[in-house]
Parts: C-alpha cells; structure tokens; sequence
C-alpha cells in the first residue's frame, strides 16, 4: 500500500553501486549545481544589502528572511512526496528554470527603475518555493551519484562548497555593486543558473520508486495516495525517537540563531561601523571557515559517533556569534575571528548531521524525510524573525546576537544529556 515504510529489500537500501564510470557523472552534476549556488548566494548578497541600504531596518531584514524560509516550511512536505515520487533530474531542472525565470523579471524591473520592496520579497517567497521541490531532489539524489562508501565524504565536499560559496558571494557581491549596475550583477546569477541545469540534460540520475497501489483512478485517488506518502515520511521520523529528537533540537537551534544571521549586515553597519566591503570580508572569512571545516570533517571525524560531533560542533559555533557580537566596535578584526571559527564548526556539525540522515533513511523516503527537516526549519526560522525582530529594534542587534548565541549553544549542550540522540546511531 502507499505510504508503508516496508518495502522490499531492494528499496530500502540506502545506496546503490553506480557503476565504472559514475565519477563523471557526479563530478558534472556536482560542478554545474555548485557554480549555481554561488550565483544564487551571490544574488542573495546584493538583495540583501540593497535592503540593507534602502530601509536601514531589522524588520525588513526579518520579513526578508520569512520570505526566504516560509515556503519552505509550507510546501517541504509536499516536495519530498513528489522527489520521491517524480523523477528527480526533472524536479531540479523544472525548478532551477522556473528561478531563473523571475530573476530575468527583476533584473526588468530593476533596469526600468520600476523595484519595489514588495518585488524582492515576491522573489524571494518564489526561489524558496521551487527550493522546497529541488532540494529534497537534489539531496536524495547523492547516495544515488555514488557509492555507499562515499556518502560521508560527499557531505564533507558540500559543506567545503557552502564555504567557497560564501567566500565566492560576498566579495563578488561587493566587486559587481562597485562596478557593475545592479542589473548586470544580478545577471550573473541566471548565467550560473544555466550552468546548473545544462547538465541535467544529459546524466542520467538512478533512482528506486517506492511502489504505489495500481486501484483507483481520478483527482481523489491521486490527493489520497500522496497524503499517504506524506504520512509515511512522518511515520519514520515518529518512529524512530533518536530522528525525531535530532529535528526537534535543529527546529529549536535554528528558532534561536537564525534572527542573528539574518541581521548581520545591520550589526557590521551599526555596530562596528562598516560597509558593504566589511561585511564582504566578515562573510568571506566565514567561508573559509566552512571549507575548512569541511575538508577537516571529510579527512578526519572529530568523535567516533557522528552525533557528537554535531551537537559539540554546533554548540561552539552558535557561542561564538555571541563572541563575535562581544567584541568592541572598533575590533571588527577579532568579531571576524570568531565569525571564522563558528562557520568552522558549523560545517563539521552540518556535514555529519547529513550523513548521519542519509545513511540511516531508506533511500526511498529521504526525500520525505529530507524535505520534513526544512520544513522544522522553514517553520522554526519565520518565527523566531517575528519574535526578536521587535526586540533587535527595541534592544539593539548587538544584543539579539549575544542572548541568540549564547541561547542557543546552551540548548546544544544539554541536547548531550539526551538518550534518543546519544543512541541515534544505534
């Protein structure tokens, strides 16, 4: 029946061989999607100190990053379903296109002097919509790619990619706003687009389908059979404790820190005095942060069981914005220090958070299982934006990053004491 998480032996398993040559494949795929999250997050870099520079505000800060998670968070499950359910090589190209479609559109918009607020944020709420179906894709996509043996070192090559993209974006974002008008810069960003989805056209991407019952036909057949494949990706979470308790702590971990990250380019502008080249640098260093972290992670695990390293890792990582916030306002070198060391053990906590996912979840429900993770995390960000966006007004963004940070690496810490995720592995 649709929805039963037993499944033949075949299906369950988490990875398949994939063949002599499969290192051309993945390395292609790989390269195309990395170039394009550079762009994206190049993209991401502009919009947001245009925000920045136009309003000076946290609440629009905020608001932007609700449109960049909630849709997420709405139609995660759904896009899990359908990566599960769908060729996922189709699912990626149909949504990398669609993005770089209302790009072309507000590039328009921004050559005509025609921009409004409420058109970035539109942008926004549609990029997190389309990654709401890709991700979860792309992402189940992997243990498929490569062999067994592979998956954890892949999580590590991502988490080094999240850095170089970080490093990439920002002084890129800085170098294209000095010389180029925002239209041009933001061009980039559908040109690494292209580079992304080319070759999907032409690899091959294996996948094993989940059956579905062959009875009943029409609209409500169709709406029963995917809430029962919704329902089943939440019934593996439920009913494995150590699973359920990991996406219980991200959702409190992320209610707690993303407000901080959100904010950034505010405390950089208000706080140490500096503009978009020194928030280009801070984000740079923070790059270089997650690359190493993330080639440390791929060489050598820090503990033996993957789940200390991600509670350990991500406990530093958040108590370091709290540091970095502390540092006095003409210091901005010693904040970018700590910045450096939390976007380090960020991706040695990331990464194997990753791995541990996909080699415990059938592949055939990851991109349930997946998509229900940004869902607790598409959910838990928009609210803790509402709830200390009016307290960063009221208080200042240097303190909304000390309370965040050390809040949250204290959740980290006791999440330790925690039997469900101490025997996750088990």
């Amino acid at each position: 029946m649709a929805g039963d998480i037993a499944a033949p032996p075949l299906i369950q398993s988490v990875g398949v061989q994939p063949g002599e040559r499969w290192r051309m494949r993945f390395f292609t795929v790989w390269s195309g999607q990395t170039l394009s999250l550079i762009g994206s997050a190049l993209t991401n870099f502009v919009l947001m100190w245009w925000i920045t520079q136009t309003t000076n505000s946290a609440s629009a800060l905020a608001l932007a990053g609700m449109m960049a998670m909630l849709p997420q968070a709405l139609l995660g499950p759904i896009g899990g379903v359908l990566a599960d359910r769908l060729n996922r090589r189709l699912v990626m190209i149909v949504a990398d296109t669609i993005t770089a479609l209302c790009m072309v559109i507000l590039i328009a918009l921004f050559a005509n002097g025609a921009i409004q607020l409420w058109h970035i944020y539109a942008l926004m709420f549609v990029r997190s919509s389309m990654q709401a179906f890709q991700s979860p894709a792309a992402a189940a996509s992997t243990a498929m790619l490569v062999p067994t043996s592979w998956i954890g070192r892949v999580a590590g090559m991502n988490q080094a990619v999240h850095g170089l993209m970080t490093i990439a974006a920002a002084p890129l974002g800085a170098l294209a706003l000095a010389f180029l008008p925002i239209e041009d810069a933001l061009m980039i960003d559908v040109a690494t687009a292209l580079l992304g989805i080319v070759p999907l056209f032409f690899f091959h991407i294996p996948q094993v389908y989940s059956a579905r019952p062959a009875s009943g036909s029409g609209a409500d057949s169709g709406i029963a059979s995917l809430l029962a494949d919704m329902r089943a990706g939440l019934r593996f979470v439920l009913d494995h404790p150590g699973i359920l308790a990991l996406f219980g702590l991200t959702g409190l971990v992320v209610l707690t820190i993303l407000p901080a990250f959100s904010l950034t380019p505010l405390l950089v502008k208000q706080h140490f005095q500096g503009g978009v080249n020194e928030v280009a640098f801070m984000e740079a260093l923070a790059g270089i942060g997650i690359i190493a972290g993330g080639v440390l992670i791929t060489l050598r695990p820090m503990f033996k069981r993957r789940i200390f390293t991600v509670l350990v890792s991500f406990a530093v990582s958040c108590g370091t914005v709290a540091l970095t916030a502390l540092a006095p306002g003409d210091m901005l070198l010693l904040a970018t220090f700590w910045w450096f060391v939390s976007g380090v053990t960020y991706s040695t906590g990331n990464a194997p958070m990753m791995a541990l996912l996909q080699s415990n979840v059938p592949n055939h429900l990851q991109g349930r299982v997946i998509s229900l993770l940004n869902t607790v995390m598409g959910l838990a960000g928009p609210i803790g934006l509402a709830i200390t966006a009016p307290l960063a007004e009221a208080l200042g963004v240097r303190a909304l990053f000390i309370f965040a940070g050390a809040l949250s690496a204290a959740i980290c810490m006791a999440a330790l004491w925690l039997r469900p995720l101490r025997e996750i592995e088990a």
